[in-house]
């Protein structure tokens, strides 16, 4: 089961606060996915990044069935939905709460975001999709109210099949969600600058608003 162990960096938080919260992926930290953010523009943001127990999420593939990844996912996104319940108690809007997460990361953060859709400053997931052997699409419910998501991929890449991606995003446009994805041929498992454009592009559109 997992602890609630948040690093932050950025601005402190306060109700006027835009939050980024950062979800590293199998094997990494939080403190490598902070450092991520010095290829964003997030000046002025509040960074936020839970650390999993032994470095990682739920032990198995994400294309595993859920049951098989418990109690580890549920106590994950157990530890998501706290850090946006003290969030949001300290008078921040979800409008001004972002995610971002990568690979393992990616998924959770998918997976938590559609089980509890609702309005959200912005999603980015790089190289992820909805938890399962298959989409469990009775399980998300509610509307996006166009919030806006990037997902982004290798076709091929070596954990996440291209078809995932696709049927995640297409669910979670259905919710109405405004959703660009972007397949990348062979660029392996890791982030591109194109990805990075599009996440600048979501970050700065919200801090002009």
């Amino acid at each position: 089961m997992h602890q609630k162990n948040i690093l932050s960096a950025g601005k402190p938080l306060n109700p006027d606060s835009r939050v980024l919260i950062m979800i590293h992926g199998r094997g990494s930290s939080a403190a490598n996915i902070l450092s991520f953010a010095s290829n964003l523009d997030v000046e002025g943001f509040s960074l936020l990044a839970p650390q999993a127990t032994n470095h990682t999420w739920y032990p198995y593939s994400f294309l595993a069935p859920p049951k098989e990844n418990e109690p580890w996912l549920s106590s994950a996104l157990a530890i998501l939905n706290e850090m946006v319940i003290d969030i949001t108690d300290m008078g921040i809007s979800r409008e001004n709460i972002f995610f971002l997460g990568f690979s393992q990361g990616a998924c959770l953060t998918l997976e938590f975001v559609t089980r509890n859709a609702g309005i959200f400053g912005g999603v980015l997931a790089f190289t992820g999709g909805l938890i399962g052997d298959r989409i469990y699409s009775e399980q998300y419910i509610g509307d996006f109210q166009q919030t806006p998501f990037f997902l982004g991929s290798s076709d091929p890449d070596p954990h996440v099949p291209v078809e995932r991606v696709q049927s995640s995003a297409n669910l979670i446009k259905n919710m109405n969600a405004n959703v660009t994805v972007k397949i990348y041929p062979h660029m392996g498992h890791t982030i591109n600058q194109d990805e990075i454009m599009y996440a600048n592009q979501m970050l700065i559109s919200h801090k002009d608003a």
